[in-house]
């Protein structure tokens, strides 16, 4: 049977797109890029955009992973905050990374607008405060935002405004970025698998990467020979890559779609279409869709067990949010894993000299996984001054190794989960 994407809203909205044929037999290039998501999509483009060529191995479909089930959300800086990565790397190499992860959003932008990609961009995100010590943090993000890092799109919304924004009780004021916002991520990855198709890149689908040395890439079918290779498979590398894993953990996370609720109420819900998400650990996330359905998440898993209803404690965390949708249908239901890094910063590196990887984006990928993509290329044709910015962040392995990491995990996240309420 051939592989399909995961059941989900954005799956039963994506645009078509071929179905590659899975790789049999033996080919050669100058990359090898294994992982079709939004990283080794890109990597892919813009290593082709420079003569390479280059042969793109994906296990499943282009965007079956993170990248095809996200929240969609396309927002500034890296997952950890900039207060902790200065405190990693100092701040000459965090003002450097800030820096490439709002040339990201640019980024983004500009590949949707030069290969057409129809993928419902809107403009706009709030980071929501629920509670005083929220409010006084969002004060002191923007103040080091405009004040430090020159970045002048964001603003505060005062309580008032928010309430006339979002229709809910909930939150007491936001940050708002007019750069930022929010799109299809299926749609976004099968076009720039597209693209990188259309400047030469060969993509093989439904074929897994078993084994590699320097130059060599076993399938289960076929080999690569290649000059570079380039892991961009995040958790989904397993044990073709076990030397990456330890410092890397799956998270679950769960999202649903409600029913079509008409434009009229859809833009009752979020008057400026922003996405919007929260500030606590565990965050509500939400956003509208081009067909005016409300995508709420709230839910994740670190046990790494799937022994709950998804579906009933999504939509109960979004009746907090929005008790008037308690007569709206769930549609769609969908999850699956991201990377999470122990310092939630990401991970990018070399394997050997020739061989790089890209992970850890810890949820907030959609933009930076773009330009990881080029920053690889770069490294790739020996420009890799902003690749190597990233390998001085440090990474340490989730303790308590292969069995016991996980417990060890749950138990931490407790006292965060504990944290929110307070």
């Amino acid at each position: 049977m051939p592989a399909a994407h995961a059941v989900s809203y954005y799956a039963a909205s994506a645009h078509p797109a071929p179905r590659r044929e899975p790789l049999s037999g033996s080919v050669s290039c100058d990359v090898c890029v294994i992982g079709g998501g939004i990283a080794g999509c890109s990597a892919a483009l813009h290593l082709a955009e420079r003569g390479y060529s280059v042969v793109l191995l994906e296990q499943h479909r282009i965007g079956w992973g993170a990248s095809g089930r996200s929240g969609g959300q396309v927002i500034h800086g890296v997952a950890c905050g900039q207060t902790r990565l200065e405190r990693l790397v100092g701040g000459p190499a965090s003002r450097a990374i800030w820096d490439i992860s709002t040339q990201a959003l640019a980024l983004t932008r500009r590949l949707i607008e030069r290969f057409h990609i129809d993928c419902d961009w809107v403009d706009g995100y709030m980071l929501t405060a629920i509670k005083p010590r929220h409010e006084r943090e969002l004060h002191e993000e923007i103040e080091e935002l405009r004040n430090r890092l020159g970045y002048h799109s964001v603003r505060h919304m005062s309580r008032e405004e928010v309430c006339a924004t979002l229709a809910t009780k909930r939150y007491i004021g936001a940050l708002y970025d007019a750069q930022s916002g929010h799109l299809h991520p299926l749609n976004y990855t099968l076009g720039l698998a597209a693209a990188a198709q259309s400047q030469g890149v060969r993509i093989y689908e439904e074929t897994r990467a078993t084994g590699f040395t320097a130059a060599h890439v076993s399938t289960e079918r076929g080999e690569v020979r290649a000059r570079h290779l380039i892991l961009c498979g995040n958790v989904y590398l397993g044990s073709t890559a076990p030397a990456l894993s330890s410092k890397i953990m799956a998270v679950g996370t769960h999202i649903v779609a409600t029913e079509p609720l008409g434009e009229r109420r859809a833009r009752a819900l979020i008057a400026n279409h922003a996405a919007v998400s929260d500030m606590n650990w565990v965050l509500d996330y939400f956003r509208l869709s081009a067909d005016h359905r409300l995508l709420f998440g709230g839910r994740v898993s670190y046990s790494g067990l799937g022994n709950f209803d998804a579906r009933r404690a999504t939509r109960a965390r979004m009746l907090k949010v929005f008790p008037q949708l308690a007569d709206v249908d769930i549609e769609y239901t969908w999850g699956g894993f991201v990377d999470i890094t122990l310092n939630r910063a990401p991970h990018f590196g070399r394997l050997m000299p020739n061989v790089y990887f890209l992970q850890g984006f810890s949820g907030h990928g959609i933009a930076l996984t773009g330009i990881a993509g080029k920053l690889v290329a770069e490294a790739v044709a020996g420009e890799a001054e902003r690749f190597d910015i990233f390998t001085r962040i440090p990474h340490r392995d989730f303790p308590g190794g292969a069995l016991a990491r996980r417990p060890l995990l749950v138990l931490a996240m407790l006292y965060y989960r504990l944290r929110d309420l307070l």
